[in-house]
């Protein structure tokens, strides 16, 4: 077992323990904003959505909802049309992903990792962006706080793979700190001053 592997079984007890009370204190807060959401987009209350984990393993993602439906009559049709102010808050804030702390102590996540994408992009990926699968995805990771949206795939991808070379409790604490220090500061929540990054079609990059 490799240095990098032998901190793994250490970084899921770190999961267990810190994902599980995290949960556990922010469900008064859950509550709230799970009645805010139901007051001002309505039902559901949550986003739930087929991702890929570990190894390319599916699982059921599970998130805030940050977004009214489709209505081609009202003119709400892309994701910046459909992004309520309400909705932009909780993502900046980073809120609407407290419910995801569950697949933490579940196993499906981790706290840091590589973000879990659209199921999709799986057969798009490079064999080298496509090592970003060998690891839990988490709620944050190194692409996170080195530009969120703000930065190309091919960028974010390329973070994701020196993180799962490079995993370490040192790289977690480092990449927990500074997501608190992105978060505050609202850096990088969108790219191109869209509601959301546009969508990986592939890369000509290995």
């Amino acid at each position: 077992m490799s240095i990098v592997a032998s901190y793994d079984p250490i970084k899921r007890g770190i999961d267990v323990l810190v994902g599980g009370a995290a949960f556990l204190i922010s469900l008064p807060a859950q509550a709230v904003i799970g009645l805010l959401v139901r007051r001002n987009l309505g039902s559901p209350v949550l986003f739930r959505q087929d991702r890929p984990g570990k190894d390319g393993r599916i699982f059921r993602l599970r998130k805030f909802r940050t977004m009214v439906d489709v209505d081609e009559a009202a003119g709400l049709v892309t994701d910046e049309e459909r992004l309520t102010p309400f909705g932009a808050f909780l993502r900046s804030t980073s809120l609407d992903e407290l419910p995801s702390l569950w697949h933490v102590v579940t196993g499906e996540m981790s706290l840091v990792g590589p973000r879990p994408l659209l199921v999709q992009y799986l057969e798009r990926y490079s064999p080298e962006q496509a090592r970003r699968h060998e690891v839990r995805p988490g709620l944050t990771g190194l692409a996170q706080i080195s530009g969120r949206n703000a930065i190309s795939w091919e960028d974010k991808f390329a973070k994701d793979v020196e993180y799962v070379d490079n995993r370490s409790l040192l790289l977690d604490l480092r990449i927990i700190l500074a997501t608190i220090a992105t978060v505050i500061r609202r850096d990088g929540i969108s790219g191109d001053g869209t509601a959301t990054m546009t969508e990986f079609m592939g890369s000509e990059r290995s």
